[in-house]
């Protein structure tokens, strides 16, 4: 997974964000004990504010609200931020994996929504992307195609930096080719 330092948000500007939790799931383990079955839980959330800024975390407990709690904890520590272009989509289409999970994430035109499945929707609509097409490849496993997805959108690239990469400016960059 891809995490660069500007990719992530120092604690003075998440406290000023104000972010919208999800629960993608909860599994309930057991572990199988000389007196019978201990039970515990995992929880997968997802936080965003809609307007670029996004996080995911997993959180174990021996309780559910103690480990929603855990991942909400968890997806504070982990927020980064997306270039959006500006209809709410995507800049550039992008493959994001994670162990047999891949996703791929296309940018739509505007009035398309939100064509998602499951949780890869819930990442998509609290990241604020309102246009875009995804489809999970491999392992549908919900923790590796949510964790998928934001290894996709990590990879995401603003049209400043990709022209500052080739040693252009933004106005060369987007210059018709003459035929």
């Amino acid at each position: 997974m891809i995490e660069n330092q500007q990719d992530i948000l120092t604690e003075n500007q998440q406290e000023e964000i104000e972010f919208e939790e999800k629960v993608i799931s909860v599994n309930r383990v057991s572990k199988v004990v000389k007196g019978g079955r201990r039970f515990s839980f995992s929880a997968l959330v997802a936080i965003g504010d809609r307007n670029g800024h996004v996080g995911i975390g997993f959180g174990k407990a021996k309780e559910v609200p103690i480990a929603i709690s855990k991942a909400i904890a968890n997806a504070k520590k982990r927020v980064f931020e997306l270039p959006l272009a500006g209809d709410n989509t995507l800049p550039h289409h992008v493959m994001g994996r994670y162990g047999a999970s891949k996703i791929l994430i296309k940018p739509a035109a505007p009035g398309t929504g939100v064509i998602a499945g499951g949780p890869i929707r819930i990442v998509m609509e609290l990241a604020g992307i309102k246009n875009v097409l995804t489809k999970s490849l491999g392992s549908k496993n919900a923790i590796n195609v949510v964790r998928a997805t934001e290894d996709g959108l990590r990879r995401i690239r603003s049209p400043l930096e990709i022209a500052k990469l080739r040693g252009k400016n933004l106005k060369e960059f987007f210059l018709p080719i003459n035929e």
